[in-house]
């Protein structure tokens, strides 16, 4: 029998200390580094097939070692942690995403120090930016609990990240995330209103005087319950009438998923009218922004187009009554339609504990029709009382 060719490899430091061996692997040819911690052999994967920058790699990791052959790792700093991230991550995530990837990360950056150690995080400094960032200190406007929770879960991401991607000298980029298990602000009582049959019909009844397009976004947000954003980017090849089904594209959801939902009678049928008034084929936008073809409709747009119908339609003003309110409505008015996995399916919902959690609302009337019902299956007190009297 032959034997198996060897592939490339190179070896630095010395053995039983520093040794530190770079080699291509024959099964995917990417080329691994491999050390020792501890007794352990450790192997990671370099991301290139470079030889010569392997080899360079492979010597600064053996210099990473001390006298007695433990690796030192690298101090850490809050600058080049965030930097490490929106070049390695962010790229991979949504236009959205990646905008407030951006934006938490200069925060976070100038908040903490760019030179500050991740290390020395600690609960202070947790509690003092939920304080500042609630206040409007940090960026000069007051916000939520919902939001500070939000640009915190994605620092506990970053810090995550860190603990579990390694550095060219084979050890974690950060040994222990500093945040790990501190509590996130929680809004004490939630206000998620839900718009009703009732205002629904209102606002349709108005919204073709302030738009097409805006009657045309009611109808989809009722019928599809997906959010405006992925609504207003739609574009006429996303819909297919024949098969009536629509695609929602993954770099216009918020979650970066691509999926396919069917599209009701009503949705079909409101699409086919708004291609009377916009004759347009292809990757033309189905919301095309007033003045501009080329884009879609900003959010912006929808927004005001929105508190302009509320305010023809003879509705009170609610806070966070938006676009939403018809997701929630979407989610509650399904709940006895469909089982909760085809509800996801069919809102864009990955989680369907978020469905239960944040959108369906409690029906009153549900709940007292299912209390009477029980009358029907279950024996009266009366009716008991009565048996007993006879067996007396």
């Amino acid at each position: 029998m032959g034997q198996t060719k060897k592939g490339w490899s190179y070896s630095a430091g010395e053995r039983g200390r520093n040794r530190v061996r770079v080699y291509e692997d024959a099964h995917s040819w990417s080329i691994l580094m491999e050390v020792y911690e501890d007794g352990r052999r450790i192997r990671t994967a370099l991301g290139h097939q470079d030889h010569d920058r392997a080899k360079r790699e492979a010597d600064e990791a053996a210099a990473q070692f001390d006298s007695v052959g433990e690796l030192q790792f690298e101090t850490l700093r809050v600058g080049p942690l965030f930097e490490k991230y929106l070049g390695e991550v962010t790229p991979n995530k949504t236009p959205h995403k990646q905008k407030h990837d951006r934006r938490a990360s200069r925060m976070f950056v100038e908040f903490f120090g760019r030179s500050r150690t991740v290390e020395s995080l600690n609960r202070r400094d947790w509690d003092r930016f939920i304080s500042g960032r609630s206040r409007g200190d940090i960026t000069g406007r007051e916000v939520g609990p919902r939001t500070v929770e939000y640009d915190l879960r994605f620092l506990l991401a970053v810090l995550r990240w860190a603990t579990q991607t390694r550095a060219p000298n084979g050890g974690f980029f950060l040994q222990v995330n500093p945040l790990r298990g501190l509590p996130l602000p929680k809004e004490p009582s939630p206000n998620r209103p839900i718009l009703n049959d009732e205002q629904y019909g209102a606002l349709l009844e108005e919204a073709g005087t302030i738009d097409w397009r805006f009657r045309l976004a009611l109808v989809l947000a009722h019928e599809t319950g997906h959010r405006i954003g992925a609504i207003r980017q739609l574009k006429w090849s996303d819909i297919d009438f024949q098969a009536g089904r629509v695609r929602w594209r993954g770099d216009t959801d918020k979650q970066g998923r691509d999926h396919v939902t069917p599209l009701s009678t009503v949705a079909v049928e409101a699409l086919r009218a708004a291609r009377q008034v916009q004759p347009r084929l292809g990757a033309a936008w189905v919301f095309p922004a007033p003045g501009d073809e080329q884009e879609p409709c900003s959010r912006h747009i929808m927004r005001d187009w929105w508190k302009r119908g509320e305010v023809l339609a003879d509705l009170e003003p609610v806070k966070r009554r938006g676009w939403h309110s018809l997701r929630r409505k979407f989610a509650t008015d399904m709940r006895t339609r469909l089982p909760l996995r085809d509800l996801c399916d069919a809102g864009g919902w990955n989680d369907p504990q978020t469905v239960l959690k944040c959108y369906q609302q409690p029906d009153e009337e549900l709940i007292r029709g299912a209390l009477d019902s029980r009358g029907d299956e279950n024996p009266s007190p009366n009716r008991q009382d009565n048996r007993q009297e006879d067996l007396a």
